[in-house]
């Protein structure tokens, strides 16, 4: 494989995708209690790769739109690429978009619990590793001197706080711009705190949701060529556009992704530096997190019964739709608390835990922009908090593997949020990853 190293008299960049959209029908994962078998395709699902080279440090991004990755997949993909492209593992970090319309990719254990949620398909997961490992080789082998523009976008619109649209939320959209010295675009990177779920569970085509739409109205309106754009899932836990959409359709997620996608294209429109002198670093860490004490199984099935008794009264009485989702996504949370606490009380959570920790903190820095890599569900507060403690700093999540739900908020675990009700770790697991991320940081600095 060609060595780039040798071409390096500044940043050199490459970016690439391959299509990793099932080769057959498969049930979509994403939304509880529901059959979803695919009945086609609406837009291909891609693994887009971006590698940056400084002369002297290595960084690889690769964004996969499927609804999780694991831990032992991350580790399969990373060890491979480092292999064939001597980059090292760590300055590899793979992440999931979290698209509700694709295949499962993970044994979710509150999902064990639902009857029509089949096993991870192993074979597509294989697919799915070496399309990863395709697009970061042709990323590598695509690099040449590149100079690279950064911008915040304002992506209001697309989304809110699920819980309270007045809510704690963060509408910016961090994005890396990069181009040839020829002014030619390579590619760009994005994070945007937002759940990808403007399809619900009556869509039976395979999709990325409204993240499809950001890169191909970026492409068409904005770029003027089918560059890759790597796309990562920030800390969307508790953020979900559902108290923005009109309806739950794929012209709705054209919409949605328009507004991020214009709200990219204006900053670009307006004039953007790019600079070829940028530094490239990557540093990693590894933490331990709390297990939830969970309640004990009689308890766990009184706050069942009581969510199901309100979202039936509200299907009922109330006339407004997101209030009734709400109630009924909780109810969610409450079924698999229930579950939970079941297999809690039988010891039966243990190879769960073992699978997911410890958990990665990883920290890319490009020129001054910090983004840091965090498995699992992230509630928004935990990255306002990190983002206030250390300027420009943007969190990517669901990345180099997972933690079988969320990391939420004690105010989500008293107020019996579904996401607190799905979680298996304790809520100051948040303050831990910033806590460990601040000082990881520091000591890099």
């Amino acid at each position: 494989m060609k060595n780039v190293e040798n071409e390096a008299t500044g940043l050199l960049a490459g970016a690439a995708t391959t299509n990793i959209t099932p080769l057959k029908p498969c049930f979509l994962f994403g939304y509880p209690f529901v059959e979803r078998i695919s009945t086609g395709v609406n837009d291909c699902l891609l693994s887009s790769a971006l590698y940056l080279f400084d002369g002297e440090n290595h960084s690889l991004f690769i964004s996969n739109d499927v609804i999780f990755i694991s831990k032992a997949s991350a580790e399969r993909v990373r060890t491979k690429i480092s292999e064939r492209t001597g980059i090292p593992a760590s300055s590899v970090m793979i992440a999931a978009t979290h698209t509700h319309s694709g295949p499962v990719t993970l044994d979710y254990i509150s999902s064990s619990n639902d009857p029509v949620v089949p096993k991870v398909d192993d074979e597509y997961v294989r697919y799915m590793e070496d399309k990863s490992i395709e697009a970061a080789c042709l990323a590598y082998q695509n690099a040449c001197p590149a100079k690279a523009g950064f911008l915040v976008a304002d992506g209001t619109g697309v989304g809110t706080n699920r819980h309270d649209p007045a809510g704690p939320a963060d509408m910016d959209v961090p994005v890396v711009v990069l181009k040839n010295l020829n002014d030619k675009m390579i590619g760009c990177m994005l994070v945007c705190h937002m759940h990808p779920t403007i399809l619900h569970e009556d869509s039976t085509l395979v999709s990325s949701d409204f993240p499809a739409y950001v890169r191909d109205v970026l492409q068409k309106e904005y770029f003027g060529c089918e560059c890759p754009i790597v796309y990562f899932t920030g800390a969307a836990g508790n953020q979900s556009p559902r108290h923005v959409t009109r309806e739950n359709t794929f012209a709705e997620a054209h919409r949605i992704g328009k507004i991020v996608a214009d709200a990219i294209g204006r900053k670009i429109n307006t004039g953007l530096d790019y600079l070829s002198d940028v530094s490239v670093a990557c540093s990693q860490t590894f933490v331990d997190l709390p297990k939830r004490q969970f309640p004990d199984v009689k308890k766990a099935e009184k706050h069942r019964d009581e969510f199901l008794e309100r979202f039936e009264r509200l299907r009922k009485t109330s006339g407004n739709t997101q209030e009734i989702r709400t109630a009924e996504v909780d109810w969610f949370g409450a079924e698999e608390l229930f579950y939970l606490s079941k297999l809690a009380e039988k010891g039966a959570l243990e190879q769960v835990y073992t699978s997911c920790l410890p958990a990665e903190i990883q920290i890319f820095k490009i020129g001054d922009w910090c983004f840091v890599a965090w498995p699992g569900e992230i509630f928004i507060e935990y990255a306002k908090t990190l983002k206030k403690i250390v300027k420009n700093t943007f969190l990517i999540t669901l990345a180099n593997g997972e933690l079988q739900g969320y990391i939420a908020t004690e105010e989500a675990e008293n107020n019996g949020f579904y996401e607190a009700s799905n979680s298996i770790f304790h809520y100051a697991s948040g303050k831990i990853l910033v806590d460990e991320t601040v000082r990881l940081i520091n000591t890099k600095a």
